[in-house]
């Protein structure tokens, strides 16, 4: 190699090589610096898609999360569409139709137990028979176009499990393991979930599973008693959210994968709620009003509980109220009934329908 030049003549020439040195050196360090920030952005995405082993599928994880975020929470739009033939609270509601759902049982505004079984939809309800015995705090859910009535009471609790057909009739179909009124249910599949409840004496913690010609079984233990909970299926899981444990009200929401056998707690709501109602329309769970622990403390906010546990507002009822029915027909939620917080018992109907916030 040979020697550079010192002379005078050659400083000019000496320093261009220096400079272009000095900006292929610049251009390597940004090159890597950019390279480095690269490797960085694809560890942590890689991390979020749930580490090493998911290869393409965590790149969809992350491209369907993205999606979701950008389409934002839904609201729900409420109008009064209808009136009951009589204010109930308490009753027991399942879908036995796209349009149409059975209303069971509940208190009346004489705060008496009754055995109505209402045939009814978003536009109006009609009696068309009643239950073996007047009860309330019943849960109901319907496979194969037929409704389940599970548990309920008066001043004690009851086990029994009735089959009511749309028609009105209906006949025993099973009993609970115990006495239990102040239940929720819902159904995935061929199988109905009944969520907590309370025999008479004693607050349950249980989630049991029940088809029809089998007996109720145990498949999961909440982790406190809960009664009045807010439960709702989608995609194949059950949300459960709020009650009462003990004598507060609760603000935790657990999810059970009925696949899996799994319950994990996925968040908190913002206030503690019990006697609320739950359903799940677009891929979300909304809970529909409810109280704290207080007979008087009813509200009036809709929440919605997305497939990652975070709560959104999502509107307001026209009023107060707990102890609602709700049902989801054809990509809207029907809400009947409820009590108000001077303690009146409601005779609406009300549509809820979600809209892009």
């Amino acid at each position: 190699m040979s020697t550079p030049r010192l002379d005078p003549p050659a400083r000019p020439r000496a320093r261009r090589p220096r400079a272009r040195r000095a900006r292929r050196l610049r251009r390597r360090r940004a090159t890597a610096g950019i390279a480095v920030l690269a490797a960085a952005v694809f560890v942590i995405a890689l991390l979020a898609g749930g580490g090493k082993g998911r290869g393409a599928g965590s790149s969809k994880a992350v491209t369907s999360r993205a999606r979701a975020g950008a389409q934002g929470p839904l609201r729900m739009t409420i109008t009064q569409t209808a009136t009951l033939p009589a204010p109930v609270q308490d009753a027991a509601a399942a879908a036995v139709g796209p349009n149409s759902f059975l209303l069971m049982g509940g208190i009346d505004q004489t705060e008496a137990s009754v055995a109505d079984i209402l045939e009814a939809s978003s536009t109006g309800a009609s009696r068309i028979g009643t239950l073996p015995t007047a009860l309330h705090d019943a849960a109901a859910s319907a496979l194969g176009g037929v409704a389940y009535l599970f548990g309920g009471g008066v001043v004690s609790s009851f086990p029994q499990i009735t089959k009511v057909a749309p028609s009105g009739t209906t006949q025993p179909a099973g009993a609970l393991p115990t006495p239990a009124s102040d239940v929720a249910a819902a159904a995935i599949g061929d199988t109905v979930y009944v969520v907590g409840g309370y025999t008479g004496v004693t607050p349950l913690r249980t989630i049991l599973a029940w088809r029809p010609g089998a007996a109720a079984r145990v498949v999961a233990t909440l982790p406190k008693p809960l009664r009045y909970a807010a439960v709702a299926a989608s995609a194949g899981k059950l949300t459960i959210a709020g009650g009462t444990s003990g004598e507060a009200a609760s603000r935790d929401i657990y999810r059970f994968d009925t696949a899996g056998g799994s319950l994990t707690q996925i968040g908190l709501l913002p206030h503690p709620l019990t006697h609320a109602v739950a359903a799940s329309v677009g891929g979300s769970v909304f809970v529909f009003g409810g109280r704290e622990a207080s007979a008087t403390s009813q509200t009036r906010r809709i929440l919605e509980i997305g497939a990652d546990g975070q709560v959104h507002p999502a509107g307001a009822l026209p009023r107060a109220l707990s102890d609602l029915a709700a049902v989801t027909l054809d990509g809207h939620i029907v809400l009947a009934g409820g009590r108000d917080s001077a303690g009146h018992t409601q005779d609406t109907i009300l549509i809820a329908t979600p809209t892009s916030s």
